[in-house]
């Protein structure tokens, strides 16, 4: 059975399709048979996986509105071994038109039951909002990976993303839970870091993952070469830091509950 993690923050620029492509790649060096969901109009998780998202013969998009099967429109990624269910601005249409759909917030759920034996983990980057896509994406998934950078205004937006978990599984998804918050984009030479990652520690306990991935260029350089910065440089320190992480979100799963 697979789990399925949504990568999530209501805030823009923290690094989520970054961690979702880098988790993927990732874990798939580690055994793991991993799909990557894009759930995000702009389709960067699909081109960082080396994906063209205009010349999609199907997309995330079919499988919403039910043209299309996951096994049908998912990609083998040309640098690794995962699979991406890619996504481009097709899906910004599928907005409107879930509207009037049966199921309409569970409809990825129901895709990915088809696929469930065929992988170990289902990652689905979402765009930065709780919009019709998101809350597919939540009610699909086992739990929530948050990615946040150590600044104030991260924790300002922390707390709204909290809360709209709580109402995601109250009303629509009882098995969805915070997995963890990871800390991106971290700079040890800043003292303001150093501090909110301290009361992120202290408020949440456990729930910070140990790994963190340390502000790199080499990883922001990869997407422009349509790779994972894990497969781009598996040497630079932002690579290193994603495969300790994904070793650790392994090692999370084994204490899970079977759903």
């Amino acid at each position: 059975m697979s789990r399925i993690f949504v990568v999530a923050n209501q805030k823009g620029g923290v690094g989520k399709t970054t961690t979702t492509v880098n988790l993927a790649a990732a874990l798939d060096q580690l055994g793991q048979r991993v799909l990557l969901v894009d759930l995000d109009p702009q389709g960067n998780a699909t081109m960082g996986c080396g994906i063209d998202k205009r010349t999609l013969p199907r997309s995330v998009y079919q499988v919403l509105i039910g043209q299309s099967s996951v096994a049908e429109a998912a990609q083998p990624t040309p640098h690794g071994g995962f699979r991406v269910l890619p996504a481009n601005r097709e899906l910004a249409g599928a907005e409107v038109e879930l509207v009037d759909l049966d199921r309409r917030e569970l409809r990825l759920r129901d895709a990915l039951t088809a696929v469930d034996a065929d992988f170990d983990v289902v990652l689905v980057d979402c765009p930065p909002s709780l919009s019709m896509l998101t809350l597919n994406g939540l009610c699909a998934a086992h739990g929530v990976i948050i990615p946040m950078q150590c600044e104030y205004y991260a924790l300002e937006g922390l707390s709204d993303l909290v809360n709209s978990i709580k109402k995601v599984h109250a009303n629509f998804n009882t098995r969805l839970k915070v997995i963890g918050l990871l800390r991106v984009m971290f700079d040890p030479r800043m003292m303001l870091s150093q501090q909110v990652s301290e009361q992120l520690s202290q408020h949440f306990g456990d729930k910070v993952f140990k790994a963190i991935i340390p502000r790199n260029v080499r990883l922001a350089e990869a997407p422009s070469h349509g790779m994972p910065g894990v497969v781009f440089d598996p040497l630079s320190k932002g690579a290193r830091g994603y495969v300790e992480f994904a070793a650790e979100l392994i090692e999370r799963l084994r204490s899970l509950p079977d759903d």
